[in-house]
């Protein structure tokens, strides 16, 4: 017959292996932006002429506010995860929401970002890029190609966090088991990281 101290052993070790396995793939995913980043950075150097002209079509009030909007959205799943590892779990679950208030916010900004991208023809393929140079059409192919994948890393993170939510609240997410929030939590610390690199990338660096 399983002990006690034997199941609480089986717990700790699947805990160990989840969170091991979670490091492993914001390992790759860092990798992954890395070589994204320093493609960006070569091109940049070859054009740095058409990057500074195409920079200056960028909203930085609007990248400044999603900065700030992913910033406050990591303090509250890390606030989160104090609440339930205290078993304060309405706690939980509102910081949890206003998380995802946060990331649905952050994303209705850049489809409106992108909205006006794709009204005044600044995207790869369209008339007005056919007559731009070279450089501006590779700056803006990365620009949607690397917030374009950042963004699906958004909605990633959201339906972990939606998860998260719905186990916090049926009780298989609590004080003594909260291993899944905790991963949901390291993955979208990853995911403010890579904004935080994107942002003065595309909007700052003239």
């Amino acid at each position: 017959m399983e002990t006690n101290a034997t199941h609480h052993a089986d717990l700790h070790r699947d805990d160990t292996a989840a969170k091991i396995g979670m490091w492993l793939f914001i390992f790759t995913e860092i990798l992954l932006f890395g070589g994204l980043f320093i493609v960006y950075s070569v091109y940049r150097y070859r054009n740095p002429e058409a990057f500074h002209l195409a920079h200056e079509e960028l909203s930085i009030p609007i990248g400044f506010i999603n900065t700030v909007i992913l910033l406050v959205s990591s303090a509250t799943v890390a606030i989160a995860i104090s609440a339930i590892q205290k078993n304060d779990r309405k706690m939980t679950m509102i910081l949890l929401g206003i998380t995802l208030l946060l990331a649905f916010t952050f994303l209705v900004n850049k489809y409106f970002e992108w909205g006006a991208k794709f009204e005044h023809q600044m995207y790869p393929g369209s008339d007005l890029m056919k007559n731009l140079s070279h450089g501006d059409t590779l700056f803006f192919s990365l620009y949607f190609f690397m917030t374009g994948l950042h963004a699906v890393h958004i909605i990633v993170g959201m339906i972990l966090l939606i998860v998260s939510l719905v186990r916090v609240k049926l009780g298989t997410i609590r004080s003594n088991q909260y291993a899944m929030l905790e991963n949901s939590g390291l993955y979208w610390h990853l995911v403010d990281l890579i904004w935080i690199f994107l942002f003065p990338l595309f909007y700052l660096i003239h």
